[in-house]
């Protein structure tokens, strides 16, 4: 079983991405074990000085689970028409390694807009050579008239994150193997 960390973007606690994060987990199936990190809150803000030689346990571990996964799963809000800081804080700390090179990563962005937030990530992740496809990428919008606090989901949501899930499967089962 390949395995998959999902990174939710969200600050919030109950909120509609980590909803659509928990419904992929239960679609992936025995193809895909997905974790979900939830702790950008708890990341230092990033500073140059340690991204390189001397950077936090905290960061350290992100990076290493990052670089230990078959594959990644960013599933993010926009906030005024851009990644959460929290998100961009994160992937900033791993601008100065390879974590990203040649890794499948799938992204979605569920927000009430989120089209500017979504280009940018996929910006930003071709930038650190990350390995995306445009099947591997889902933009949601309006997710609150989609998903509900009980974890129902509408049924062209629900479509479009199993065949969101079949591209992801395919990307990161036809990558090799991380190192």
């Amino acid at each position: 079983m390949k395995r998959v960390l999902a990174i939710l973007g969200s600050a919030g606690t109950n909120s509609a991405n980590r909803i659509l994060l928990e419904r992929i987990a239960d679609l992936a199936g025995p193809q895909l074990e997905i974790s979900i990190f939830d702790g950008l809150k708890q990341l230092p803000h990033f500073d140059p000085d340690q991204s390189t030689d001397n950077p936090p346990e905290a960061i350290a571990d992100l990076r290493k689970r990052i670089a230990e996964s078959d594959g990644v799963l960013i599933c993010t809000p926009e906030y005024v028409f851009s990644i959460p800081s929290g998100l961009k804080n994160a992937i900033e700390w791993c601008v100065a390694t390879t974590v990203f090179s040649d890794k499948p990563v799938g992204l979605i962005t569920a927000s009430a807009d989120g089209e500017k937030g979504h280009a940018e990530l996929q910006l930003i992740m071709r930038t650190l050579y990350a390995k995306v496809t445009d099947e591997a990428t889902l933009l949601i919008r309006a997710p609150k008239g989609k998903v509900d606090s009980q974890g129902g989901i509408d049924s062209q949501t629900e479509a479009s994150l199993r065949r969101f899930v079949v591209a992801l499967t395919t990307l990161v089962e036809e990558s090799p193997m991380p190192s």
